[in-house]
C-alpha cells in the first residue's frame, strides 16, 4: 500500500510534468530550446522500439559496473589498511585527498593516450569516481567505535582481528554501505563523463552527438535514462542493505 508520502511525492511529479507540457504548449516553445515530455515519452519509445538504445545503454552499463567494481575493491580494500595504522592513516591520506581534488575529467586525454579507446580509460575514471567516499566511509566506520566498547573487548583479551570481525566491521557496515550508494550513483556521472572524450558509444556520447545534431529531445531522453539507471542502481544497493541487515540482525538474535 503507497505511503501517504510517497502519494504527495506522485502528485507533485504529475504536476511538475503537467505545468512543463502547458508552459511548452501555451508559450509555442521550440523543440530545440525546450522539448514538451509527450515529444520526449514518444522519442524514447521510438528508439526503443527501434533498439537505437540498446548499444548505448550496454556500453555505459559495462563502464558502470566495471568501474563501480574496481573503485569498490580498491577503497574498501584501502580503507581497511589505513584504519589499522593511524600512521598509514596520516601518511597516506593526504596524497589520497589530493588524487581526488583534481578534476576527472581533465585526466580523461591522458588516460585516452594510455590506454586507448577502449574501455579501459573509462572505467578507470568511474574507479577513481567511487574510489574516495568508499574510501572515507570505510576509514570512518572502522575508526568510529565506542572506546566502552574497545575497553570490553580489552578486558576479553580479543585479539586485533577479532575486535576487527565481531566489533569494529559491524560497526562500520552502515558506513560503507552508505558510501556505496553514494558510490554508485557517482559511477554513473563518471561513465558520461568519460564519454565526452573519445567515445563514439555510450549514454554519454550520444549527448554529445544529440547536441551536435540539435536534437534536444533525443539530449533529454537520454538524460531520463541515465536519471533512471542511476535510481535503480541506488534502490538495489539499499535493497542489498536492508537484506543484509536482517539476516545479520536476525542472525545476532538467534545466537544470543
Amino acid at each position: 500500500m503507497m505511503k501517504k508520502t510517497q502519494f504527495y511525492s506522485v502528485i507533485l511529479f504529475i504536476m511538475v510534468i503537467g505545468f512543463w507540457e502547458a508552459i511548452v504548449h501555451f508559450k509555442r516553445i521550440s523543440k530545440l530550446i525546450l522539448p514538451a515530455p509527450s515529444d520526449i515519452v514518444v522519442n524514447l519509445l521510438h528508439h526503443f522500439q527501434s533498439g537505437y538504445f540498446y548499444p548505448h545503454i550496454m556500453v555505459t552499463s559495462i563502464e558502470v559496473f566495471g568501474g563501480f567494481f574496481v573503485g569498490a575493491v580498491l577503497g574498501i580494500g584501502l580503507g581497511f589498511i589505513v584504519a589499522q595504522s593511524k600512521i598509514a592513516q596520516e601518511i597516506l591520506q593526504p596524497y589520497i585527498i589530493a588524487s581526488q581534488a583534481m578534476p576527472k575529467l581533465a585526466l580523461a586525454p591522458l588516460l585516452v593516450l594510455w590506454f586507448g579507446f577502449g574501455y579501459t580509460p573509462k572505467i578507470v575514471i568511474v574507479a577513481l569516481v567511487c574510489f574516495f567516499p568508499l574510501f572515507e566511509s570505510t576509514v570512518t566506520g572502522l575508526s568510529y567505535v565506542s572506546r566502552e566498547k574497545l575497553a570490553l573487548f580489552r578486558s576479553l583479551r580479543a585479539t586485533s582481528f577479532q575486535t576487527l570481525i565481531k566489533l569494529r566491521l559491524p560497526t562500520a557496515m552502515p558506513y560503507i554501505f552508505s558510501g556505496l550508494r553514494v558510490a554508485v550513483v557517482l559511477s554513473v556521472v563518471g561513465a558520461v563523463v568519460s564519454e565526452f572524450i573519445g567515445a563514439n558509444k555510450g549514454l554519454g556520447a550520444l549527448i554529445i552527438a544529440s547536441q551536435g545534431m540539435l536534437d534536444t529531445t533525443l539530449m533529454f531522453s537520454v538524460f531520463i535514462l541515465l536519471t533512471v539507471k542511476g535510481l535503480l542502481l541506488y534502490q538495489i544497493i539499499y535493497w542489498i542493505e536492508a537484506i543484509f541487515f536482517k539476516k545479520y540482525m536476525f542472525s545476532r538474535g538467534k545466537l544470543k
